[in-house]
C-alpha cells in the first residue's frame, strides 16, 4: 500500500479493511447497529466486498441487484450476486429492467436520447430509493470506493458544478420524507485495496467494466488520478479527504435544494414531473 507506505499480509489486510470501514461508520455516523441496511451490488467487488464486510460486522443487511439488461455483462452480474447471496445465506431482492420497466438500460437510452450511463444512473437512483422505502430499510449503502469519489470530485471541480459538489458527501441525509439516507462506507478504501480483501476472501466478482462505460469522463479521471498517484502516493486521499474537511467550513448545502413529490409517482424530485417518469412515458409511447 504505497499510500501507507508499508506493506501487508492477508490477515492484516482484513483488518485494516473492516477498521477503515468501521471508521468510517463512526465518523459519519452513517448508521446505528440496529438499523436496517440495503447494499445496492453490482457483482462487481466494491459492492460485494462491502456486504461481505457489514455482515462480517454483524449488520442486518440486504443486497439488491438491478438487472440492467446490457447482454451477457448483465446476466454474468446476476449469476455472480446470486452466487454469493446463496454462499452466505443473506436475502437478495432482484429487480429486472426489462420486467418491470418494459425495457433495458440499452433500450431505454435509445428511446430517451440518453447515453446509456444517464439511462441507467436515473433508473438505478430511482429504484434504489423507492425499494429501500417500500421495504422499509433505514439506509441505503453503496460501494463507492476512495478512486470513485476522488474521480467524480475531478470532474464537478473542473466543471464547477456546486450542486454535485454539494451532494459529494460519504453520507446523504435524507432531506425529503420519501429519501433514504444513503452512504459510502469504502469511501476510505483505496480500489487497489478493496481488490486485495476480494481476492483474499475468495469472493467471485465480475472483473470486466461495464461495457457501456468505456470512453466515459469518470475513467478518464480515474487514469489521470492514477498517473497522480504513481509520482506521489496518497494524492487521492489529500484530494478527497481536503475536501471533506473544506466542506465543513462552506456554505455548499442541500438544504437549499427545492425537493418536492413527482405529481406523477409521488417520489422526492427537484421538478414536477421526475426523470424517471419522463423515461417510462417516452417507452410508453414508443412504437
Amino acid at each position: 500500500m504505497p499510500r501507507h507506505n508499508t506493506s501487508v499480509c492477508g490477515a492484516c489486510l482484513n483488518d485494516y479493511v473492516v477498521e477503515q470501514v468501521k471508521r468510517a461508520i463512526k465518523d459519519h455516523t452513517m448508521f446505528e447497529r440496529d438499523d436496517r441496511i440495503l447494499v445496492a451490488v453490482s457483482g462487481g467487488k466494491d459492492s460485494l466486498s462491502l456486504w461481505d464486510i457489514l455482515m462480517r460486522l454483524g449488520y442486518d443487511t440486504a443486497g439488491l441487484h438491478i438487472q440492467q439488461g446490457i447482454g451477457d455483462y448483465s446476466e454474468e452480474s446476476h449469476r455472480k450476486t446470486v452466487a454469493f447471496a446463496q454462499s452466505r445465506g443473506a436475502e437478495l431482492i432482484v429487480h429486472s429492467l426489462k420486467e418491470e420497466e418494459g425495457a433495458g438500460v440499452l433500450e431505454l437510452a435509445d428511446l430517451t436520447d440518453r447515453s446509456p450511463c444517464s439511462a441507467c444512473g436515473v433508473m438505478k437512483r430511482y429504484n434504489f430509493n423507492k425499494i429501500a422505502r417500500e421495504r422499509e430499510f433505514d439506509v441505503l449503502a453503496t460501494g463507492h470506493n476512495l478512486d470513485d469519489e476522488a474521480s467524480r470530485l475531478l470532474g464537478n471541480v473542473l466543471r464547477w458544478q456546486e450542486d454535485y459538489l454539494a451532494k459529494q458527501s460519504p453520507a446523504l441525509p435524507a432531506t425529503h420524507e420519501k429519501f433514504v439516507k444513503k452512504v459510502k462506507p469504502l469511501y476510505r478504501l483505496a480500489e487497489r485495496e478493496i481488490t486485495a480483501y476480494a481476492v483474499v476472501n475468495k469472493i467471485d466478482y465480475v472483473i470486466e467494466e461495464c461495457p457501456m462505460s468505456v470512453g466515459s469522463k469518470m475513467l478518464v479521471n480515474k487514469e489521470v488520478l492514477n498517473r497522480l498517484e504513481t509520482d506521489a502516493p496518497g494524492t487521492k486521499q489529500a484530494f478527497y479527504f481536503g475536501f471533506l474537511e473544506r466542506q465543513k467550513q462552506t456554505n455548499l448545502s442541500l438544504e437549499d435544494e427545492k425537493i418536492q413529490s413527482c405529481t406523477r409517482c409521488g417520489q422526492p424530485t427537484t421538478a414536477t414531473i421526475c426523470s424517471y417518469c419522463r423515461i417510462l412515458e417516452k417507452v410508453k409511447t414508443a412504437p
